[in-house]
């Protein structure tokens, strides 16, 4: 690989989507950026999302601004290959936080563009679980599309690469439709096992961390940076809400085999797919040491400290 590939520093960068993700994504980049002398952040955003009247968006819109965020308007769905990569051309570094709600073929998509434009350092949405350690063929399809995003990538050395896989989002193990905490009922649903372990990390710890790998010297290039906010085994997950909500929750345990009759039941159930995926019990989980957030002395909010924020009667903010 050329040095000047091998030696460059993000400084035009645009990211895409500023949803749950995106938007603490952009606001630590603008943050950091201020420091960083020639730091340009943009954002590509929906044209109905820049002109909607939902006032959560006209929040997002009137922060992205205020931010000093150039806001570029364009279709991650709709438009070619051939579209994004003009698009994309325009930057050193492209970061997809686009998630996906923009359909299992979008990452694959935008990898493309992102190589065919020439750009030298793309971040593809990877920031889940560790897609390699799970392998192909599992209950959910999108990790397979997720690891032939990888192949692509791995196989050329004009764009540099950085994955960073964070685990699950921590609030999304307490949504009630995804069924592992029922807060009603004070149960605690494990996926596969009591003993099985998941790692968890805030989309607010997530924006912080990759703002800080962005800038990161000497620049990370063509690896995989692993977050970690906590790593708890749903055993330890019950007793957390225990000890923080000061009330007894029971403990029962989905297996592998009644997760994966229920999604042969309804095949098409995303839901399914992720519960039954996180039920195997590989590649969902890693420890905190050695975590990028670990060796940097970066604090992070573990799995109590959100309960606590969030879940605690008199204190809830979700």
């Amino acid at each position: 690989m050329n040095d000047a590939v091998s030696t460059m520093k993000s400084r035009n960068i645009l990211v895409l989507g500023a949803g749950e993700l995106g938007m603490p994504v952009l606001r630590n980049l603008a943050r950091r950026a201020k420091n960083i002398d020639g730091a340009r952040i943009s954002v590509l955003l929906r044209a109905s999302a820049v002109q909607s009247d939902d006032p959560a968006k006209r929040r997002d819109v009137a922060e992205i601004r205020e931010a000093g965020i150039e806001i570029v308007v364009g279709d991650l769905v709709n438009s070619s290959i051939d579209e994004l990569a003009s698009v994309f051309s325009s930057y050193d570094t492209v970061i997809g936080c686009a998630g996906y709600a923009a359909g299992i073929n979008t990452p694959m998509k935008l990898a493309k563009a992102a190589l065919q434009s020439g750009i030298p350092r793309y971040f593809p949405w990877q920031f889940g679980v560790d897609f390699e350690a799970i392998g192909r063929g599992g209950p959910q399809d999108i990790f397979d599309a997720q690891l032939d995003v990888r192949e692509l990538l791995r196989s050329q050395d004009k764009t540099d690469w950085v994955i960073i896989s964070t685990g699950m989002f921590m609030s999304y193990l307490f949504e009630p439709e995804f069924g592992v905490v029922d807060l009603e009922n004070s149960e605690v649903h494990a996926l596969g096992g009591l003993e099985n372990a998941v790692t968890l990390t805030t989309p607010d710890d997530i924006g912080v961390l990759t703002a800080e790998i962005v800038f990161f010297e000497p620049t990370i290039r063509n690896e995989i940076v692993f977050l970690a906010g906590d790593t708890v085994t749903y055993r330890q997950v019950a007793d957390r809400l225990e000890a923080t909500l000061g009330r007894p929750f029971s403990r029962s345990e989905w297996t592998v085999p009644f997760l994966m009759e229920e999604l042969a039941n309804d095949p098409q159930n995303m839901m399914r797919k992720y519960r039954a995926a996180f039920a195997m019990g590989r590649g969902v989980a890693w420890g905190k040491a050695g975590t990028f957030n670990e060796r940097e002395g970066i604090l992070v909010t573990d799995v109590s400290s959100w309960i606590e924020a969030n879940l605690k009667p008199g204190r809830c903010n979700a």
